[in-house]
């Protein structure tokens, strides 16, 4: 899969309280979720994000609670991919069964907001576009690919694709 999109950055360490504020947690529906999506690390990010944004962080990112909440609003909100240094365990587990494609990747060092990423999930190719320069990164396992490709592992299973 190829994806390509305008960067949002953000630091290290952002913790799942700044991507879904546990005051948003007695709601399961993802329009509301959307709307608060990353407001405490970036209170204009709700209002500005646009569907196939690429969220680039540092290391770390999604660490704290286990809430799936996290990254269901990133999804919502049209995000296409996270890429960060590193993710918090859980949170990339999280991740794939919901159907969020993220990579591990430095491109956080220099990227920065605004910037045009093309990343290709299969050979694991990412590339700053604006600064035309090419980060080393892991292609996602073909398995995990399947995941996001069905919409997360529920839809994997309800389809029928378990082998």
């Amino acid at each position: 899969m190829i994806i390509k999109g305008r960067i949002h950055k953000f630091g290290s360490d952002v913790n799942t309280d700044e991507i879904i504020p546990a005051r948003y947690l007695n709601t399961s529906d993802l329009k509301e979720l959307a709307a608060h999506v990353m407001e405490d690390a970036d209170p204009a990010f709700p209002g500005i994000v646009k569907a196939g944004d690429i969220i680039v962080a540092g290391k770390n990112f999604g660490c704290g609670s286990s809430r799936e909440h996290a990254p269901l609003a990133i999804k919502a909100a049209g995000i296409s991919c996270v890429v960060a240094e590193s993710f918090a365990r859980i949170f990339y587990r999280n991740a794939f069964n919901i159907g969020l494609t993220i990579m591990e990747a430095p491109v956080a060092a220099d990227a920065e907001s605004g910037h045009v990423l093309r990343l290709d999930t299969a050979s694991g190719k990412i590339i700053n576009v604006t600064l035309k320069k090419e980060y080393p990164s892991k292609p996602i396992p073909q398995f995990m690919q399947e995941l996001i490709a069905a919409g997360g592992l529920m839809e994997y299973v309800r389809k029928g694709l378990m082998k």
